[in-house]
């Protein structure tokens, strides 16, 4: 090429050593060690001697370096030499030179001059050893593994591993360079498959309602049970002689005062426990203090009303009931069963009526010292609810409560249905034992409740949770309905002179019992309406028809379990 760099032409008298131009096309190797090419003989290229006898090459002036992007022209080899030329830019392994040495200006073989001493072939570079035993380099994944390893095998699912990583800052480009990734989302699931699912143990329940421990159970049970001995002592008080619609003497003052505070009190105590739910204890007590006077007057007048003459007795005793249910309601939804158990110690002196007659005097006494120490108790918690602060803002409307004052209305109706017979224990026996089953109802509805949340935390899905819930409303029901059995059983033994209770007597009261506890527990989770209307449909066929009551009582039972089978078994019924 016409722009290669010319090497400068000698002076006059010197013999220019030939220097063979680059090729780039083709680089020959370099001639054995032991092999040296002979240099022809001319007087401008005499023959190379052999290596151990050849003189120094005298130097020759520098050339530049040929530019890498250009290519020099074939040039004619040295008179009387026919060695090809040497590519002038040979890579640094093969001149063992290192990259930006100058070049190496010492003459090839049979160049026109004697090689210089030295080793024939270039020294290839010195790499260090691998060992075949050495450990292989550590995976940036698993060491990645390792660090996450706890939150990864808590995960239920790759895309909780795929936010954390890029909460972390880990962006694709960098997954992609460290660990050959394409995202988060593929770094993720290969994370997923590789650690172990751990999931945590279970958190201890928080303290609640349906928490409550076995003794708080246990006491509200007793608080429920031990208003049945008042019964007791006033037995020979509610007999009489027969009384209207064939029931005997006082049965109809009794039950309607009973039902009318159950509607009330039920609709009351809604509204004081949405109080409590808000926080709001003075408000709640304001609303005790303004609903339960009324309920316990609406409870003596509908007793007073339906009162044949005769039956005043019963009247009377109509209306203590009405205002102890009134002074009872306060003190549970309070939260102050142990007074209430403290009201009740006088009603222990039913005890020896069971065996022995109790004068009449002793017998009101026990009543009236009971009613009094549980409206005094009342009296005294609901002090809080007389300040003007008490009142409470943006509480609960009052026609939310409506519904859970007609399922009082319904249960009371089916209550009083099967509290009708020809002898007191027949009717009231199976009021009493109704009544006695509260405590114990109450304690298996808290049992369901804390089964079912249980379960909620243990099982992973939805199939296993409906057969366990199933199973655990069956184990309450059937619990439930045997101690209704032994209670029923009970009363008989206990009353004096009464008869065994026949199998049709039973299976009614149990199927009383079965809607009564399945009604509770539907209302317990919200789904009152539904209880409500079945409850007072079964009550209106009843009183329209009382052959079909126990027909009508056991399709209230199984519309019940139905609505229970298809709201209650669901995991987000307990969420």
């Amino acid at each position: 090429m016409s722009d290669s760099p010319r090497p400068k032409p000698p002076t006059e008298g010197d013999t220019p050593p030939s220097i063979p131009r680059p090729r780039r096309e083709e680089a020959p190797e370099a001639p054995e060690a032991s092999e040296v090419p002979e240099a022809p003989e001319a007087p401008e290229a005499p023959e190379a001697p052999e290596a151990s006898e050849a003189p120094e090459v005298p130097k020759t002036p520098e050339i530049p370096e040929v530019p890498e992007t250009k290519k020099a022209p074939d040039t004619d080899p040295a008179p009387g030499g026919s060695v090809p030329a040497r590519a002038a830019a040979a890579s640094p392994r093969d001149t063992g030179a290192r990259a930006g040495d100058p070049p190496d200006h010492r003459a090839a073989p049979g160049a026109g001059g004697p090689a210089r001493p030295g080793p024939s072939a270039p020294a290839a570079p010195d790499f260090p050893a691998h060992p075949a035993d050495a450990p292989p380099a550590p995976d940036p994944l698993d060491e990645l593994a390792e660090r996450l390893d706890g939150f990864v095998a808590a995960a239920v699912h790759p895309d909780e591993v795929a936010a954390l990583l890029e909460s972390d800052g880990m962006t694709d480009d960098h997954i992609r360079r460290t660990y050959g990734r394409a995202d988060s989302f593929a770094l993720a699931e290969d994370l997923y498959a590789r650690v172990e699912r751990r999931h945590p143990a279970p958190a201890a329940p928080p303290a609640g309602p349906w928490h409550g421990g076995l003794a708080n159970c246990l006491l509200r049970g007793l608080v429920f049970a031990l208003p049945g001995l008042a019964y007791v002592l006033a037995a020979p008080l509610l007999v009489g002689e027969q009384g209207r619609f064939g029931l005997p003497g006082g049965t109809v003052p009794l039950l309607a005062g009973a039902v009318t505070g159950w509607v009330w009190n039920q609709a009351l105590s809604h509204r004081a426990y949405t109080w409590l739910g808000l926080g709001d204890r003075p408000a709640a007590a304001r609303a005790l203090l303004t609903g339960a006077p009324p309920g316990a007057l609406a409870g003596t007048g509908v007793a007073l009303a339906v009162a044949a003459p005769g039956e005043g007795p019963a009247a009377v005793f109509a209306a203590g009931q009405a205002l102890y249910l009134a002074a009872a309601t306060v003190l549970l939804v309070l939260g102050r069963e142990r007074a209430l158990l403290g009201a009740l110690v006088p009603l222990a002196g039913a005890v020896p009526a069971f065996h022995r007659d109790l004068p009449d005097p002793l017998r009101i006494g026990l009543l009236l010292a009971s009613l009094t120490a549980a409206t005094v108790l009342a009296a005294r918690v609901l002090r809080p609810g007389l300040r003007r602060a008490a009142a409470g803002r943006g509480g609960p409307p009052r026609a939310a409560s409506l519904p859970y004052g007609l399922f009082g209305l319904g249960s009371g109706l089916l209550v009083l249905h099967a509290g009708v017979g020809t002898t007191p224990v027949s009717g009231a026996g199976a009021v009493v034992a109704l009544t006695l089953s509260m405590g114990p109802a109450e304690w298996l509805l808290h049992r369901f409740r804390d089964g079912a949340l249980t379960r909620l935390r243990t099982l992973t899905t939805a199939r296993e949770f409906r057969r366990a819930a199933t199973g655990t409303l069956v184990l309450c029901l059937g619990g439930y309905l045997a101690v209704l059995t032994a209670l029923l059983l009970a009363v008989t033994l206990l009353w004096p002179g009464a008869p065994r209770p026949a199998l049709p007597d039973l299976l009614a009261l149990l199927l009383v019992g079965t809607a009564l506890w399945l009604g509770l527990l539907l209302q317990a989770f919200g789904a009152v309406l539904g209880a409500a209307a079945v409850c007072l449909l079964a009550a209106a066929a009843q009183t329209a028809l009382p052959a079909a009551g126990p027909a009508a009582t056991g399709g209230a039972a199984a519309a019940l379990a139905v609505l229970t089978c298809v709201l209650l078994v669901r995991p987000t019924a307990h969420r």
